[in-house]
């Protein structure tokens, strides 16, 4: 397709399939819905995680900031005021893992992961409000982060701590992932957040915590052959795990965002060598999704080759980019309920069986591709 199509056709399915959906499920009762079934179906008792709720604040501050709708800034209010009251722990500071639907906390614990998405949503927030006070949430959480989950003998951070900040047994992300000290994934989230948050907050020490976390990320998550490794031990001896293509593709172009957002030349350079190559592994990696085919990996494969073509002058990365979108556009795009299936399962059918909405299933890898198409390769002419 050329240029004006894919644009037009993005910014269709930005608006009349993600953004759409996801205003249908604001509760009356404040916030959002915290689970939606692949067939539809809301739970309006359902837990709400974190994670959904950090990231609806930013699809909708980051839709605002590039579109214009005032709808896509009152939801972004609307997700920031429940946030603010029922998720952010008035005792011991940082953000709960869980909340009931009535705003009450279910799991306390201090995930490193949800303390980063509650920086990276707030941060988007404050870009598109001036809002003092999330800022100063912001900033806060930066500073718990950078008090209780930092490693200062080792470098990184640590997994996650109890509500008090207290040492945590079982530290793992979720029930797939590995119980250990650090994660590839929070690494990657924290950097993302911190650098996000840089931009409205330009502070020498979080400048230098990118910078480490870049570190971090280039030379010790990085294998030699470019894909990520995914656990590690408090002084980050590599534990088994296997890699992540979509998180590869992923980070192939975070990682220089990140680099980009800090306004220093040398930083980026330092980082590009190990953006190309991460970008590599992700597409050496393509469609190898343990059976099924993920909705988020394609959309950050989409983002990921765009930016191989634009930064690292890969003139084939463009045909796999827009390749990689007419699959999401015919495949994964459910055009009947709205939003995106889960993933393809084995014999090609869409996986109804797994949620819409809900802890993992938000409004922030697809409608990040589609903006980032926007900024990045389109020319928007809003």
């Amino acid at each position: 397709m050329d240029q004006k199509e894919f644009r037009n056709s993005v910014l269709d399915i930005l608006e009349n399939n993600i953004l759409s959906y996801w205003l249908t499920l604001r509760d009356p009762r404040g916030g959002f819905y915290g689970e939606v079934d692949g067939l539809g179906r809301i739970d309006p008792d359902a837990p709400r995680g974190v994670i959904l709720n950090a990231r609806i604040i930013w699809a909708f501050s980051a839709a605002w900031r590039v579109l214009k709708r005032p709808g896509y800034l009152d939801a972004a209010t609307y997700a920031f005021r429940w946030f603010q009251s029922h998720f952010a722990d008035p005792d011991y500071g940082g953000v709960f893992w869980s909340v009931s639907a009535d705003g009450k906390p279910l799991d306390a614990k201090k995930q490193l992961y949800a303390q980063g998405f509650a920086i990276y949503g707030l941060s988007e927030y404050v870009a598109a409000t001036g809002s003092r006070e999330a800022l100063d949430t912001a900033v806060q959480l930066f500073h718990t982060v950078e008090r209780h989950f930092k490693d200062t003998e080792n470098g990184g951070y640590i997994e996650a701590l109890g509500r008090d900040f207290s040492p945590l047994e079982d530290m793992s992300l979720s029930a797939s992932d590995l119980n250990c000290d650090k994660t590839m994934n929070s690494h990657l989230h924290i950097l993302e957040a911190f650098a996000s948050l840089y931009r409205v907050w330009p502070d020498p020490g979080l400048k230098q915590a990118v910078e480490d976390l870049l570190d971090i990320v280039c030379g010790k998550i990085m294998g030699p052959d470019g894909h990520l490794r995914l656990y590690f031990d408090r002084k980050w001896n590599v534990l088994p795990g296997g890699t992540s293509w979509g998180h590869d593709i992923e980070t192939s172009w975070l990682a220089l965002e990140c680099a980009q957002a800090l306004g220093d030349p040398a930083v980026v350079e330092k980082v590009m060598p190990a953006a190309r190559k991460m970008g590599a592994a992700g597409n050496a990696g393509l469609g190898e999704d343990d059976g099924t085919e993920q909705w988020w990996a394609y959309a950050e494969a989409v983002v990921g080759n765009l930016w191989l073509w634009k930064y690292h002058g890969e003139a084939a990365a463009l045909e796999r980019a827009e390749k990689t979108y007419d699959f999401i556009r015919t495949r994964l795009v459910d055009r009947e309920r709205g939003e995106w299936y889960w993933a393809l399962l084995p014999n090609g059918e869409p996986d109804l069986g797994s949620p819409k909405a809900g802890f993992w299933k938000c409004p922030y890898h697809n409608s990040r591709m589609c903006l980032r198409v926007l900024l990045d390769y389109c020319q928007s002419e809003h």
